[in-house]
Order: structure tokens, then sequence, then C-alpha cells
């Protein structure tokens, strides 16, 4: 009789299930390596630094250098982050704490193995010539722009930066963050110019390379698999309707609505497209002189939406 009052073995929730935590070991590892890929090849070497706690490792790790002290940057960008990350661990989310924990690890360390390996930096490749600073600003921006946004979207965190800023929101939870992290990275900015030499191009090199990785992470956030929502007002639903679905292959949602200014019955219909598919469905509505429309951007389609 005991056994039947048993509780049931709690199933795992799909956040804790083995396919999800292979999925963020993954996506953690990966961000790493790009991000570290990107540091190594284009940005430690030109003397530029990039935003947030990162930033400020790299400027500390110039700093030592041109004061003839050998300290490994990568030792430099665990001991800026772990202890932030550890306290989201502690304070925040565990599992997040850990996976940045991880991140930082992979980033910094591949960069470091890039180095043992004899790889040369784009600096060095190219005899260091000062009109290519710019383009290796662009490259770290891009570049690292990809990983933070391999992070951002499945953690909602990719640095540092990030990790303070959910500190902050934790105990005080009315804190602009935007503002919060604007302040951090500008703060990285100023400093930069006095670890630098008193010179303007590290300052513009940092201000492009956040510009071009913030860019990049909008981009990805804002959703790949975008479309445009077009609104159609007619009195021929289902003709039109039947057109739109036989060439332009996306299904229609009819909803009954009324004219105001007219006070008879018509049909909205909605229909969302793919760019290139735009110039088809203004030709395929202009063939229904009762009809008007109106369109607008989606920045990510979910579910069954064909490309």
């Amino acid at each position: 009789m005991e056994t039947l009052f048993k509780k049931a073995p709690a199933k795992p929730t799909e956040e804790n299930s083995a396919k999800a935590i292979i999925g963020d070991l993954l996506t953690a590892t990966v961000a790493g390596l790009i991000v570290g890929f990107a540091y190594f090849f284009f940005q430690n070497s030109n003397g530029f630094a990039p935003g947030g706690v990162g930033g400020l490792a790299t400027m500390t790790f110039h700093f030592l250098e041109a004061a003839g002290k050998s300290f490994p940057w990568a030792l430099l960008m665990l001991i800026f982050n772990i202890p932030i990350f550890v306290l989201v661990s502690i304070f925040v989310n565990r599992r997040l704490g850990l996976i940045l924990i991880l991140y930082m690890s992979v980033q910094s360390f591949s960069a470091e193995l890039l180095g043992m390996l004899g790889a040369r930096p784009y600096s060095l490749a190219n005899n260091g010539a000062d009109f290519e600073i710019a383009f290796a600003c662009l490259a770290t921006g891009i570049i690292s722009g990809i990983g933070f946004s391999l992070m951002l979207r499945r953690f909602g965190a990719s640095g540092g930066t990030y990790a303070i800023s959910s500190l902050i929101k934790k105990a005080r939870p009315a804190t602009n963050i935007a503002y919060l992290s604007f302040l951090m990275d500008a703060s990285v900015v100023s400093i930069s110019f006095f670890v630098y030499g008193m010179r303007i191009t590290p300052v513009i090199c940092t201000l492009l390379n956040l510009f071009v990785a913030n860019t990049v992470v909008d981009y990805a956030l804002s959703g790949v698999k975008n479309g445009y929502r077009f609104e159609i007002v007619t009195d021929k639903p289902e003709e039109l309707a039947a057109e739109l679905m036989e060439r332009l292959r996306h299904g229609v949602t009819r909803i009954q609505v009324m004219g105001m200014y007219s006070h008879t019955d018509k049909y909205l219909l909605i229909c969302i497209i793919r760019k290139k598919q735009i110039g088809d469905m203004m030709k395929i509505i202009k063939r229904y002189p009762g009809s008007f429309a109106s369109f607008e951007k989606v920045n990510e389609v979910f579910g069954r939406f064909k490309k």
C-alpha cells in the first residue's frame, strides 16, 4: 500500500533537459571561440580596447606591457570578469553565472592558445600599416558581434557589462539598464584616451568597434527570419486571398470589418510575406480597385513561415 502514495519522480523540465544543457554548453563554447578569435587576430595587437569589463582588462594588459611587465591577457580577462560572474551565480541565476564563466574561459584561453600555436595577428601579418587599424576595428566588431549575439539570444547576457547590469537590476529593479550600460562603455572609451598615450585614434577605434558590434547584435536579435505584414481592406476577399495564396505561397487571415465612412461591410486580409515579394504583392492589390493596404516590417516570424 505504501507504494500507492509515493510521488512519481519529477520529470525534467525542458529548460533542464539534457538537450537544453548540451545546447547551452555548445552555445557558450562556440561564442567564446568566435570572440576569442576576433580579439586575438584583430584587437589585442592593434592598440584599442573593446567596451565594458573586457576593455578594462585589455587596457590593463596594455598598461602593464608598456611598463615592461608581462602578464597574460587571458588571466586579466578572467580576473576582471570571473568575480562578477560568481556574484551573478550567487544572487541572480546560478546556471547563467556558470555559463558565463565557461564562455569567458573559452574566450580568454582560445586567444592565448592561438598565440602559443604561432598564429600571427592581423597587424603583424600586414606590416602594421596605419590604415589597417580601421579594418581591424571593423573585423573585431563584426566577428565579436556574432559571438555576443549568440550569447544574448540564448542567455540574455554576453559579458561583464551585462552581468553587472543584471546584478544592479536585481538590487534596484527601477534602474535604467540601457543608460547604465552606456555609462560603463563610455567610461572605457574615456579611459582609453589616457591608457593609449593620450591619442585620439584608440578612442575612435574603440567607438567604431562598439558601434559595429552593437549594430551586428541588434541585427541578429531583431531576427534573421523577418518579413513584412500587409493589412488589406477589400470588398473582394475571396478572389484577392485566393490569388495571394496561389502566387505568393503564404497564408491569409480574413477579418470582417466595417468602413466607418461608408458604413459598408468590408474585409481585412492579413498576410506576412518576404521582402522580395513586396513588388508582387503591390501588383496583385492594384488589380482590385476597391482595395487599399498598408504594411510594416516584422522583426521575427515564428511558426510555419516559408522562406
